[in-house]
């Protein structure tokens, strides 16, 4: 690492448009990569830049052997897979990411922060290369007859998909029931597509979300499963969920309007159907099955993945309520989020 920055510091001395040029290529393999094949045209579009440009890029890398042409449009050759990958790291670098991860680590209280350039919210590619980042961390920390509990949502849907491996033992969970969205993003749905992506098992609750304590218990007299499922939810060897802010996650759960105005006024952010003040205090818990934040005690690593600018404010919340190991996010909420801190810290001086 120290190697990378001794070099980049001369470059940017030396050529300070090298790493500019370098970054543009590098999104540009990274944008063919999730897209492919694809024109030049569309990816122009998709990456808002000139044609001109794109077609300039392109003939670079082709004469590297990094893509290949065909009547379909553009891919990326096995050799730019590998540059892809082998320049992640460069680019992490080159943005300052390992300080300011660092910087999260420390005033947040987390064992590793991991940061993704770029705005997951602009750019869908970041968004998937989110989901491909947390893959890699939950596969590397996962060992035979793991259980994992998954919570339901389009980022864990994007970080299930990104998943590979063969793990026949590993057991996968949802936190929770349904919650009436789509169904390609409910935690169900998610911890199916990520077991079969590790060649493992999974096990589902099939209880609608929203659910009064009565009525669940009512559903457990005739199935018995579901007291073992949510054995296994709340003594899960990893959790792994997202983060909503409070004032979208109250529309989507569909609160009556009282209920959502009295959340956000206190709330910020959400998690495992908890909201969250500033502070990191719950205000309010929606009835629901699976996963309840007193669980956490019972789980061994938990790791929540998220990105966007807007949610800053949402993961400061949740992370600072407490037995989070590992936070992966984007570039845009990490800086959003050290913007707050050093704000916080400020006011606080005066």
């Amino acid at each position: 690492m120290e190697e990378i920055e001794k070099i980049i510091d001369l470059q940017k001395k030396i050529v300070p448009e090298l790493n500019g040029l370098m970054e543009e290529r590098y999104n540009l393999l990274k944008h063919i990569r999730y897209h492919q094949p694809i024109g030049r045209r569309a990816l122009a579009s998709q990456m808002e830049l000139a044609e001109s440009s794109v077609r300039s890029g392109i003939k670079v890398l082709k004469n590297v052997g990094l893509i290949e042409l065909s009547g379909l449009g553009v891919s990326v050759t096995q050799a730019g897979q590998a540059v892809i990958s082998d320049l992640s790291e460069y680019v992490d670098v080159l943005h300052g990411f390992s300080k300011l991860e660092y910087y999260l680590e420390q005033e947040l209280g987390l064992n590793q922060v991991k940061i993704v350039s770029g705005d997951s919210e602009h750019d869908p590619c970041v968004f998937r290369e989110l989901g491909r980042v947390a893959s890699r961390v939950l596969v590397g920390m996962l060992s035979e007859h793991m259980t994992v509990a998954v919570s339901g949502g389009s980022t864990m849907a994007a970080v299930a998909k990104a998943v590979t491996g063969t793990m026949p033992d590993i057991l996968i969970v949802p936190t929770r029931g349904g919650l009436g969205e789509n169904v390609e993003r409910q935690a169900n749905s998610v911890a199916a597509v990520m077991a079969n992506n590790l060649g493992g098992q999974y096990r589902l609750l099939h209880i609608p979300e929203g659910l009064n304590d009565e009525a669940l218990e009512a559903l457990k007299v005739t199935d018995h499963t579901i007291d073992e499922i949510e054995f296994l939810i709340k003594s899960a060897d990893i959790l792994i969920h997202s983060i909503g802010r409070a004032d979208v996650m109250v529309h989507r759960r569909n609160h009556t309007a009282k209920v959502a105005e009295n959340i956000c006024k206190l709330a910020v952010g959400e998690a495992l159907g908890h909201y969250f003040d500033r502070s990191g205090k719950c205000v309010y818990t929606y009835n629901a099955n699976g996963f309840r934040l007193n669980n956490l005690a019972g789980v061994g690593r938990t790791i929540a993945v998220v990105g966007g600018a807007n949610k800053a404010e949402a993961i400061i919340a949740v992370i600072r309520a407490g037995s989070h190991d590992v936070l992966i996010l984007d570039e845009a909420a990490a800086s959003n989020i050290q913007s707050i801190i050093k704000s916080e810290k400020s006011q606080k001086s005066f």
